[in-house]
């Protein structure tokens, strides 16, 4: 009969057994992840020698802290480093999936250990962006006594996301998309590792094909590893057993490569923003791109074409009048037509928009217009432009001494039209771009050149 002993050797045995199936089953980024600075690749302005971040870690005086970057950059890795590098206890927790009653009892076990043993706890939580106030309300007291050390990693601008009392006391660390080369790397690394990645397939990739893999990944080396993996696990072997991958091969594994983009989140607000500034600096192919990317994504195309009718109005104005007509024909054919069609009156318009001359005129003279309207409020309407509907109103002098325009040369005829205060106010400033120069030109005509304007 076993003895009590020989039950607890089996049970090692049998659980180390479990631990390297899980490990040998488990996708190919999972096993391929950087165990240590010398594997970690990118963030050098964070992790490189004698940058202050790894200094903090490899003498385990780490503040709290929050990774900030997108998908497949090295945040959840950096974070399993630091577990592997520092002397404190390591509580991973995934906002996704976790709740108050888990960090509640990640606490009390925090605080037994700091009682017990004088160890300290990481709390790593993983899109810490999906945690709510009260979630986030949970954690603060603890990180601020010290109970445990946060590293929050997210792909969402904390100073949104992250309540500001929890995020004054972290450090916010921003992590950078890795590089076509960076991502090469990682490959390279990934064939060749017998233990952990592909090498006992035999794969033969060309260069190119290598290449068009870690450009195509947008710096999401989750995404380049995972087509790797596909593209291996499809192609079949050659007489020689070997495995020769083409880019037609990683094209076919990343179909149609969701676009690093949430319609809530950052790269929403950072992209419209793009669009918007390539279109108003007069780049047409820029603005083209940035439209293609949202689309590509998913974004409402409605909500596209409203941003282009305000942009018509905003930034190219009376330089050229058509264009906001264009905006609105955008909008009603896209409206009409719907996607995936959609897609060329936009474009069409977009082209439009950013050859037009641009003029911000309109804009500057309304927010005069403005500023006086909110300082001087309810100025009486002069006497001679209010409408003398009755005899009383006739007798008060409502109407007296108006002056049709059309009755004059050219339509016009100087008169007063702003309230007695706001006499001689000029909002409206003509630029000299487009079809402003017509405007300019007729202003000054009919008024007179140097005619002080009424």
């Amino acid at each position: 009969m076993p003895t009590k002993k020989g039950k607890g050797k089996a049970s090692d045995m049998f659980a180390a057994q479990a631990r390297a199936r899980t490990q040998r089953e488990a996708p190919l980024a999972a096993r391929m992840r950087p165990r240590t600075f010398d594997e970690f690749l990118g963030q050098e302005h964070l992790v490189g020698e004698g940058r202050m971040l790894r200094k903090s870690i490899e003498s385990d005086q780490m503040p709290s802290m929050v990774f900030w970057g997108p998908p497949g950059s090295g945040k959840t890795t950096l974070a399993r480093i630091v577990a592997s590098l520092t002397q404190s206890h390591f509580s991973p927790i995934s906002a996704v999936t976790a709740g108050v009653a888990d960090l509640r009892q990640i606490v009390d076990e925090a605080q037994e250990r700091r009682g017990m043993h004088g160890q300290r706890t990481i709390l790593f939580i993983d899109e810490i962006h999906r945690f709510n106030k009260a979630q986030q309300d949970v954690v603060l007291p603890y990180v601020e006594d010290g109970v445990v050390t946060l590293i929050g990693a997210t792909t969402e601008n904390p100073s949104f996301e992250v309540i500001s009392p929890l995020l004054s006391r972290c450090r916010v660390y921003t992590l950078s998309p890795l590089s076509p080369e960076e991502i090469e790397v990682v490959l390279r690394r990934a064939m060749a590792d017998g233990e952990r990645g592909l090498a006992r397939l035999n794969l033969a990739v060309d260069d190119d094909a290598l290449a068009g893999l870690a450009q195509a990944s947008g710096g999401d080396a989750r995404v380049a590893l995972t087509a790797l993996e596909l593209a291996a696990a499809t192609v079949q072997p050659d007489e020689r057993g070997a495995r020769r991958i083409g880019l037609s091969d990683f094209e076919e594994a990343l179909q149609q490569r969701t676009s690093v983009y949430d319609k809530a989140g950052d790269y929403h607000y950072d992209t419209i923003s793009a669009f918007i500034k390539s279109m108003r600096g007069s780049d047409p192919d820029a603005a083209l791109y940035w439209l293609a990317r949202m689309i590509e994504a998913g974004e409402d195309p409605l909500f596209i074409a409203r941003r282009m009718v305000i942009l018509a109005a905003e930034d190219v104005g009376l330089a050229d009048p058509q264009a906001l007509v264009v905006a609105m024909a955008a909008q009603q054919a896209v409206h009409f037509v719907g996607m995936p069609e959609g897609y060329l009156p936009l474009a069409e318009a977009v082209i439009y928009l950013a050859s037009a001359p641009k003029s911000n005129s309109a804009l500057a003279a309304y927010e005069k217009a403005r500023k006086d309207v909110r300082e001087t409020r309810n100025e009486p309407v002069p006497l001679h432009l209010r409408n003398p509907v009755t005899d009383l109103m006739k007798e008060m002098g409502y109407g007296k001494d108006y002056k049709y325009a059309h009755h004059y040369p050219e339509h016009y005829v100087p008169q007063q039209f702003l309230p007695d205060k706001l006499r001689g106010r000029r909002y409206y400033e003509p630029s000299d771009q487009g079809f402003e120069r017509t405007i300019r030109e007729r202003l000054r005509r009919v008024r007179g050149e140097g005619e002080k304007r009424e």
